[in-house]
This record gives C-alpha cells, structure tokens and sequence, in this order.
C-alpha cells in the first residue's frame, strides 16, 4: 500500500478517463469497408504466464493461415468487445463515470482500405465522426493514438512493413486525412502507441515478419524500420501544428522501471544500459535528434541505418508537445541473472523483485515506481506529462448476489491516484491527465485473453468468443466515478 507524504490534490483541469485501442475493443473486422491489419492475424493460443512471450511469435506461415481462416478460427482481435456497434451505449457508461477524456485510437485501415488507395473509406470517416461527436455530446475530450499496434496487412504482404520507406508516405496521407477530418473534435493526439516497442514484438509494431529478411540482420531491420516510424512521427507533428495550431500533438512509450537487484556496481551499470533502451526513441521525439549512445550502439552492433539528407531537418521540425507513457509494474536488473527468480511482465521479464506483490500474470504492482517515473521522465524531458496507460489485469468473478466486487482493482486505483499526487505536489511534475487502461474489458494484449479484465465495465464474452456482449458495472466503476468527481481527493473504498 502507497504511504502518501502530502494530502491528495490534483490540477482543477486534470483530465481523468480511460484508454483503449481500437484493434482491442472494435471488431467488425470485415464491415464497411475496413481492409485487414496485423492484430486481424494473431491467433489466440493457450500459453502459460511464464510463456507469454509465445504470443508474439509469429511467422510468414501463421499469416498465410490467417488470411486463409475460416469464421469458426479463433482470432480476437477480429471481435474485440464489438465496440463498432455498442459505441454509443459505451459512452455514456464512460460519461456516468465522468470521464474528462477518452483516450482511443483509429484504426488506419478503416480509414484507407488498402494504404494506397488515393481517397479515404467514408464509412470509416463517418464512424470515427460519429463517435467524436458522441464524446463530445458529453464533455469528454477525445485523445487520439494515429497509430496502436494494427499496422496494415497490406503493409507486410506488398511491402516490408516499416523498414520499406514508401510507408512514411502513405503513413503521411494517412495523418493529413485525420487531422483534417477530425481536428474540429480533436485537440489532443499521439503519433505511436509505445513507440519503442517494435524492438520487443515488431510485428505489431512495424509490421516486420522475421522470416522475410534473410538478407540483413534482423536486428538491423528493426532499426531501419524505427528510423523510418521517427521520420513519420516528425512529419505527422509538423503537418499536425500547421493544419491544427490550438492541437497538442505528443509521443507515447513504454515506461518500464528497473530497479538495481543489488547495490554492486554492475547491476547498477546494467540497470543505466536498460533505462537507456527505453528511452532512446522518445529522446529522439523530444529532442529531435539521434542521442549519441543510440548512434553509438547502431555503430558497435556493426549496422548502417539508411538515412536522406533531410531527415536531420525532419527531426528537429516534428518534436513533440508533451510526452505521455504507460506504467503498468517495475523489475529488477542484475548484470548475472543465472539462479534468480525471473518475473514476466509488460511484454517484458525481468528480475523479480522480492519486496512487490504480484498480480495473476506475475506483473509486480509498484505505485512508488509511478512517481519514481513521473520524477525520472519530468526531470529529463521539461515537457508535461500523460499517463494514458495504467490499470490492472485480474481474473473477475461475479458473485453470489450478481455483482463483481472487485476491490483489488479499487486499491491498485487508489495506491496510484496517491503517488501521481505526491509526484504533483512534492516533486513538480506537470501532469495533464490519466487514463486508466482498458476501462472497459478487452481484449488483453500481450496474451490476447479476454478472462484477463482491466475493465471498470465487465463484458460478457470469454476467450473463445463465447457470450452476449452484455455490459455489466463492477464495484470499481462507482469507485472511479467518486475520484473524479472529487478530483481525486475522495479515496475510500471501504463502502464497496
């Protein structure tokens, strides 16, 4: 439990909602006109927690499979929560919770069909429209993500995912369409939904298949490619500013948190080396230019990173406005991890620190790591923070009496409510807002489970697309909408 040190009090302008992905939650997968991505191609498949990591594997063969599937397949991101149809009900279950700003993202293949096409689909405008203005019938801010994880398929059968150039293009086109569509509903964007994370599972991320690159390193690859997503990024940012001077256009990554196993020196020097890992892509998007030991790291690996003339420029034209981040756990770092117990975690293992509970998927809870976060990410960046990922996955049960009581996620809620407070109030950090993930169930992720529920709301449908799709309150929704609306100082639980 967080001991805070000051009494809770947040900005009167704080920005308290919830985040989702469209790939996670829209489904109608095949409907008016929505061409296929990637997550449409990810099986579910029965892994263990400690195997996770399983779920990322992913070759030209799994592809071939999944364009050739049948409707009986078991492919969940192809139903999510059936939120295409079910937005408006979802919404005013968002807007009875108070919700300031709903952080959600477009899906660029309901936009263009195929990338290249030359104008965009209209019923995929119309949709994203609708629901913009559903949002804004209710006072919520919509705050949107360009690009989370659904890179089109069309970008890995005809091209070489994000490693191909041409796709800054049609990335390109593709933002101009959205900002000129939607900017009159939207003031708040993000660029890449976790931006370092195509060097943990680049197929999501860059639409790069393993198999396909037998002439290159691998590696190498994947660093061409994020080269390649940094100049879309700047691009998006700069074309973002000129057509939309009152938006505020930010990044997003992944904040993963290592502590030192041990106070030897070299865990701490392992511990700086992985700090440095997270931050090296978003140090490009703030700074606008390549950090020295990320150029240096490129050289050593023996790798030469494609670049034009006026990529430099690019760089420094699209720096960002704020930078926003998911924080879900901490682990720890040892230069020698042999015989230490490994814990999985954000798509990521690390050491496992033996001061931390853990939730049913081994991740560590760590309120403390949010404000070290905060601190760490404020004091390098000078520029306002958004936590637009926080939250907890757990089995829910519904009990006796028909209701979920589910007070686990209540204290995760409000041990972490306290430390953004302290990051306020004691250490300075400007803060705009946070958005607890998934604040609907979805579909997870990193197992692609619907039975691992973040949800404020419960959605009746299980791992194999079994159920209604009715939408039920858990105890934790009363919960959120009593912190917002006291604006965070309202944190008792104990009535639940």
């Amino acid at each position: 439990m967080y001991q805070n040190t000051t009494p809770v009090k947040f900005p009167k302008d704080f920005l308290w909602g919830g985040a989702t992905a469209a790939n996670q939650i829209e489904g109608a997968w095949n409907e008016d006109g929505k061409g296929m991505t990637i997550e449409d191609c990810l099986p579910y498949r029965e892994v263990g927690v400690a195997d996770f990591t399983k779920q990322f594997a992913f070759t030209s063969r799994d592809l071939e499979e999944a364009l050739a599937a049948g409707p009986d397949a078991n492919y969940p991101k192809r139903r999510g929560i059936d939120f295409y149809h079910h937005y408006k009900e979802d919404i005013k279950l968002f807007a009875e919770m108070g919700y300031k700003v709903f952080r959600m993202s477009i899906c660029w293949s309901r936009i263009f069909t195929d990338p290249r096409d030359e104008k965009p689909n209209e019923a995929g405008i119309a949709f994203y429209e609708n629901m913009f203005k559903e949002c804004r019938k209710y006072g919520i801010e919509p705050l949107v993500t360009l690009s989370h994880y659904d890179p089109p398929v069309v970008l890995v059968t005809d091209y070489r995912g994000w490693y191909s150039r041409e796709v800054i293009d049609l990335f390109e086109k593709y933002a101009r369409v959205c900002f000129e569509r939607f900017g009159k509903y939207v003031t708040y964007w993000l660029t890449f939904n976790e931006v370092d994370a195509m060097l943990r599972h680049p197929v999501t991320s860059g639409g790069l298949i393993e198999d396909r690159f037998t002439d290159i390193p691998f590696e190498q690859a994947i660093y061409q490619a994020m080269h390649h997503q940094m100049i879309a990024s700047a691009k998006a940012v700069k074309i973002g500013h000129e057509m939309l001077p009152d938006a505020k256009i930010g990044c997003m990554m992944t904040k993963l948190c290592f502590y030192p196993f041990t106070c030897k020196p070299e865990d701490n020097l392992a511990n700086q080396q992985r700090m440095r890992g997270i931050y090296r892509y978003v140090d490009i998007q703030v700074f606008g230019e390549y950090p020295g030991y990320l150029k240096k790291e490129i050289e050593n690996k023996g790798y030469r990173i494609r670049m034009n003339p006026e990529d430099a420029r690019i760089l420094k034209e699209g720096c960002v406005d704020f930078v926003s981040f998911s924080y879900y756990m901490t682990s720890c770092m040892a230069a020698n991890t042999e015989g230490l117990d490994m814990a999985p975690g954000n798509t990521v293992n690390g050491v496992k620190n033996p001061y931390l509970p853990s939730s049913e998927w081994g991740w560590q809870t760590d309120p403390v790591g949010l404000r070290i976060s905060l601190v760490e990410l404020y004091d390098r960046y000078r520029k306002p923070l958004f936590i637009v990922e926080n939250g907890l996955g757990a089995k829910d049960v519904i009990a006796e009496d028909g209701k979920i009581h589910d007070t686990y996620r209540c204290e995760y809620l409000k041990d972490h409510v306290e430390a953004m407070s302290d990051a306020i109030n004691e250490d300075g950090v400007e803060l705009w807002g946070y958005t607890w993930w998934g604040c609907i169930d979805l579909v997870s992720e990193s197992t692609r489970q619907m039975s691992k529920r973040y949800g404020f709301i419960y959605v009746d449908l299980d791992d194999y697309g079994n159920g209604t799709y009715k939408r039920m309150k858990k105890d934790s929704f009363d919960y959120y909408r009593q912190v917002i609306e006291s604006n965070g100082e309202n944190l008792e639980y104990s009535h639940l």
